[in-house]
């Protein structure tokens, strides 16, 4: 099985991927910088979701060409980072979340690869696979990382912060925690039939819920301290996974449309 991660803010390097290889991926939503190597045996292709030193803005990130990528070069579970501000006062800032659910508050961004052809309609009752969170808590729980299991992740489209009325309506919506990359990224990569699963780094608290405005410098500090954390995770995670995909990811679309086939890296 190949392992791909996606690095939301704060992680532009894969880490610990030793003879690891820059790639350029062709798509047909277009090309796409991967880093690939290996970790424990296991293959690792790494993306960040910004580009190197986060040159892209959250709503202009080409979400269909990454996703399509990793599944054209055989990636089958998919482990991603997010920077959240937090809704919820058990969630604090440098606190680590794995993510259970969705509400999409995203306005204008192409969200399926499925826009000719046969009507395709996704179960999305378990946006983050439910095998890969548990064992992403499992290792967290070895490792002694403050982890919380399960939370609903609020995407707003960005690229501005949220007011403090946004906020105060996405936490009686049910938010736990709030960013602006999860969505289309999961429901494609459902799509595409991968394993996926997000770990949300908190990096500040929501609109409102502080007693100063937010600056972006202080999230990517915040991120720092994070980071060396979420690669243990990650990387332990994917040396101990046995690679058996018992779960419903793999059939999500039954076979209806395929994604890769047209194109070659």
């Amino acid at each position: 099985m190949r392992y791909g991660i996606i690095g939301g803010t704060g992680v532009y390097q894969a880490g610990d991927l030793p003879d690891a290889v820059r790639e350029r991926v062709h798509t047909p939503y277009g090309d796409v910088e991967v880093t690939v190597g290996a970790y424990e045996g296991k293959e690792v292709v790494f993306l960040a979701r910004h580009g190197s030193g986060h040159s892209v803005p959250p709503h202009r990130v080409n979400y269909r060409a990454n996703i399509w990528a990793l599944k054209q070069l055989g990636v089958e579970t998919v482990l991603a980072t997010a920077a959240v501000g937090s809704l919820n006062r058990l969630f604090r800032p440098g606190d680590l979340v794995v993510i259970d659910d969705v509400i999409d508050w995203t306005k204008g961004r192409p969200s399926t690869f499925f826009e000719q052809g046969p009507v395709v309609h996704i179960d999305f009752s378990d946006p983050y696979c439910a095998r890969v969170r548990k064992g992403l808590v499992e290792v967290a729980r070895d490792l002694g990382l403050r982890l919380h299991h399960g939370g609903v992740y609020v995407c707003a489209e960005g690229p501005r912060f949220e007011s403090k009325a946004e906020i105060a309506m996405f936490a009686r919506l049910g938010g736990d925690v709030v960013g602006m990359t999860s969505m289309p990224e999961a429901a494609l990569a459902k799509e595409a039939e991968m394993c996926y699963a997000t770990v949300c780094m908190v990096t500040n608290w929501a609109a409102g819920m502080a007693a100063k405005p937010l600056s972006h410098e202080e999230v990517l500090e915040a991120m720092r301290d994070n980071v060396a954390d979420i690669r243990r995770l990650f990387f332990t995670y994917i040396a101990r996974d046995q690679g058996v995909r018992d779960c419903a990811c793999k059939s999500a679309v039954l076979g209806q449309v395929p994604l890769v086939g047209e194109t070659e890296a």
